[in-house]
């Protein structure tokens, strides 16, 4: 297998109405079965899924946790706006959003914006994704695939990489599990997450800062089977149950 790795250039600074889309087609000829990796910041841009801080109005318990957290009681609001649930308050907000993710402050973002305004994941990126995808097919004739990323931290290890939110036209996981390894045994729980593992690539590609490159496409990466449930239950989630304890029992910070 050899993979070939794109970067959409040249796009132009999004900005809320721009057809995402019709523009990453002007600059990318799409073959069969490429996958379009998208950064959030870009889609929710073009869907004016941003706020100003000056018409936010900063609760109680926003104030209580920026008083610790040293951040904006305005952007600590937004945080709490767009979660569902707080797992952690200080040394930073942990956040579960109502599509299953969880994360570090929502999601919210005040980079790659102007001045006093910030970026919100897109409300639901599985249907963003479709929409993506959808679009692609209509303007370039192309059937692809789409996959939606977000950059996150990860626990027990330092560092950020870009990791899928959204995906459409693949599985998730490829699911090994049934299968055999090269000496003949059974394979009992390998579940390979590859719309992270490409989403990791891309940001590698795409880059942070200012490096102006929100988007790649991904060629010649093959099919697999397997199934989409990524996100762990709440029953399944060992490191969500520790939090909810602790939180129960008043030990959080």
């Amino acid at each position: 297998m050899e993979i070939q790795v794109i970067p959409v250039e040249g796009l132009p600074l999004i900005k809320k109405g721009d057809d995402l889309p019709a523009l990453i087609c002007e600059r990318m000829q799409f073959q069969e079965r490429d996958i379009l990796v998208l950064a959030s910041s870009v889609y929710s841009k073009s869907k004016g899924h941003t706020r100003e801080l000056s018409g936010i109005a900063a609760g109680e318990r926003a104030c209580r946790i920026a008083e610790k957290t040293g951040e904006d009681p305005r952007f600590v609001q937004a945080i709490l706006d767009a979660s569902e649930d707080i797992l952690l308050e200080y040394p930073f907000v942990l956040s579960s959003l109502p599509w299953g993710h969880i994360g570090v402050r929502a999601g919210v973002d005040n980079s790659n914006i102007g001045e006093g305004a910030i970026i919100l994941l897109p409300p639901d990126p599985m249907a963003a994704a479709d929409e993506v995808r959808t679009a692609i097919r209509t303007i370039a004739g192309r059937a692809v695939g789409v996959i939606i990323t977000d950059t996150c931290g990860r626990a027990f290890r330092r560092g950020q990489t870009g990791i899928a939110i959204g995906w459409s036209g693949m599985r998730a996981i490829h699911d090994y599990r049934g299968d055999t390894d090269l000496f003949g045994r059974t394979l009992e729980i390998t579940e390979e997450a590859v719309v992270d593992e490409i989403a990791g690539f891309a940001n590698f590609v795409m880059g942070e800062s200012n490096s102006g490159v929100p988007a790649a496409v991904f060629r010649n990466c093959g099919t697999w089977d397997g199934h989409d449930n990524i996100y762990f239950s709440q029953e399944e989630d060992i490191i969500r149950r520790t939090l909810e304890k602790e939180r129960g029992a008043g030990d959080h910070i």
